[in-house]
């Protein structure tokens, strides 16, 4: 008897279950049984208010964290950042010198951000968007001043670190004459642009950057290709990156082949502006309006 109310139950829910697909969805879907109707949820991507969401929280959580754990963060991706400058000139000394190196080469600039973002430390660049998203909704002084206290806390940081790697690069004499001349002729392909130009490539890195953090919540499995997609995009173009190229540049001024004012001048204020641009504007700012533009309209 408890096995015949049991299967009466059974094929109860079932039909319950059934009578509420068939009402949910319209008269011409083909979908009948909850199985499939999982499946298919599990296969929409995800909306653009769900990326918003997802990254303005991470921005909150950013903002709340105390600047000794930023700092020190902050550092930490500096340093990681090192191994991109050191991936790049190891392929580049390694390799023939043919026009097609530069292909090959470059993908040793994706090694940094990997570690940086898989290892979830603070990058100034990704900043660009994450803590932009939370004072776009709240629009405050309170939380303008903590931005602007979170990004010269993470830029310190991860320049120090930058600055670190490279001191000890220059003057600890790890790699053979080759490599050590594919890291100078890396170093002077940073400084060949004017103001202007290094500007524009800089918001094409800092677009890139904040738009490879934009993507980042609904990859699940294609994280890491998403990050080498992009990163390799910009080592590609040359675009500069501020923490990235600072490793670079570093690397020249202890070697004693540029001055500190090359470096501010030639590429810093221009990247460090460029990177802000891109990232603020081209990303941040139209992802915020996308969403709040489609609240507005429902």
């Amino acid at each position: 008897m408890a096995v015949n109310v049991k299967k009466r139950e059974s094929r109860s829910t079932l039909k319950e279950v059934t009578t509420n697909i068939k009402e949910a969805t319209p008269a011409d879907a083909v979908i009948s049984t909850r199985r499939e109707e999982e499946r298919v949820q599990d296969r929409l991507a995800i909306g653009a208010n769900v990326v918003y969401e997802t990254i303005r929280r991470e921005g909150e959580e950013e903002l709340k964290r105390p600047n000794a754990a930023l700092g020190w963060s902050g550092l930490a991706a500096g340093l990681s950042m090192g191994a991109s400058f050191v991936a790049e000139a190891l392929l580049r000394a390694h390799l023939p010198d043919q026009p097609w190196v530069p292909l090959i080469s470059r993908a040793g600039y994706c090694i940094g951000f990997l570690l940086v973002v898989l290892g979830r430390q603070q990058l100034f660049t990704e900043n660009t968007l994450t803590v932009i998203l939370p004072l776009m909704q709240k629009k405050n002084l309170r939380t303008l001043n903590r931005v602007w206290q979170l990004w010269i806390v993470v830029l310190a940081a991860n320049l120090l670190g930058t600055y670190l790697f490279a001191f000890c690069v220059a003057k600890v004499h790890l790699f053979d004459e080759n490599v050590m001349r594919a890291l100078t002729e890396i170093g002077f392909a940073h400084l060949g642009s004017s103001f202007g130009i290094a500007l524009m490539r800089a918001v094409f890195a800092g677009w890139l950057i904040a738009l490879m953090v934009w993507l980042l919540p609904g990859a699940e499995s294609a994280r890491v290709s998403i990050i080498i997609i992009l990163t390799y995009m910009v080592g590609l173009g040359g675009f500069n990156h501020v923490v990235a190229g600072s490793t670079t540049v570093f690397f020249m001024v202890v070697s004693k082949y540029v001055t500190w004012g090359t470096y501010l001048t030639r590429f810093f204020l221009p990247t460090l502006l460029g990177n802000i641009i891109g990232g603020v504007t081209l990303v941040a700012a139209l992802g915020h309006a996308q969403v709040v533009g489609g609240k507005s309209e429902s």
